[in-house]
């Protein structure tokens, strides 16, 4: 199967896929913002996940195929409103939230292989600080 992104987070290459049936406005949004490089760094209140703060951006999309619970190698956009916009990949168990509590974000991205990576990539953003992060179609 071809993927549709290559993300590349910390030592680690993912091959993705888009959630186009699911959500087609997040999806589209995104990629007016390919390629996309940020910085990723470990959660403070959702579980075993990693996100990307990205403070007052806004995609222009509401809530679709939206969830709290988002399983490893989903990304979630959050598009703002009671926290700031962020991205979130989870790599365990998450309930996504925020200092205001419980949210949902868009599930539009999931990673496809090397899954298997996806502990140590939290555990180095865990106990070495930020790692790199980009999405790039292939």
């Amino acid at each position: 199967m071809a993927s549709d992104l290559r993300v590349t987070a910390g030592p680690f290459a993912f091959d993705a896929r888009f959630e186009n049936a699911l959500a087609p406005k997040t999806c589209a949004a995104f990629r007016q913002h390919l390629p996309f490089k940020a910085k990723l760094i470990h959660v403070r209140w959702s579980g075993e996940a990693l996100w990307i703060p990205l403070g007052d951006l806004k995609f222009g999309v509401d809530c679709e195929n939206h969830t709290s619970y988002p399983a490893p190698g989903q990304i979630i956009l959050y598009p703002g409103g009671i926290s700031e916009t962020e991205i979130l990949l989870a790599y365990g168990s998450v309930r996504f939230a925020s200092k205001v509590g419980q949210l949902a974000g868009n599930h539009f991205i999931t990673l496809t292989s090397n899954l298997e990576n996806l502990p140590a990539l939290g555990k180095a953003a865990l106990w070495e600080g930020a790692q790199d992060i980009a999405f790039q179609l292939p």
